[in-house]
């Protein structure tokens, strides 16, 4: 999703997000359901429901859930681009950083700014600074 142009992104969110996908990105990211669950902003009840059903995500659910996607993504690109990736594994290392106080956000945890479109537009542009050494 990182390398997605906007219109491949939309047209992802259009087609539909499984619920299910919300477990399996949990599961790459080594983090519990309940924490992605909240840090995206959803109910835990409804999720379980449309997991059941076999139902896709709405609209906003499906962005933000991308969206998440798309910071793992680029996490990916930036230590590819490093030339360090073996045995990295961005979707872990992502899950990991969503939990840790961080400076730059006051000392807030990155995932309590995944809950909006907004929010993870903040964490790609601290995800970059980081890259390109200005993190503070």
């Amino acid at each position: 999703m990182y390398q997605a142009t906007i219109h491949e992104r939309v047209l992802r969110i259009r087609n539909g997000v499984r619920a299910s996908d919300v477990l399996r990105v949990a599961n790459r990211m080594h983090i519990s359901k309940e924490f992605l669950v909240k840090a995206l902003g959803f109910s835990r009840s409804a999720i379980d429901r449309k997991v059941k059903q076999r139902k896709h995500l709405s609209v906003d659910q499906a962005e933000r859930v991308l969206g998440l996607v798309r910071l793992i993504g680029q996490v990916e690109a930036m230590v590819v681009q490093s030339g360090q990736a073996d045995g990295f594994d961005p979707p872990r290392w992502t899950g990991q950083w969503l939990q840790q106080p961080t400076p730059a956000l006051g000392g807030r945890c990155p995932a309590e700014f995944s809950d909006t479109i907004l929010g993870q537009e903040l964490l790609s542009a601290l995800l970059a600074r980081m890259q390109s050494g200005a993190y503070a």
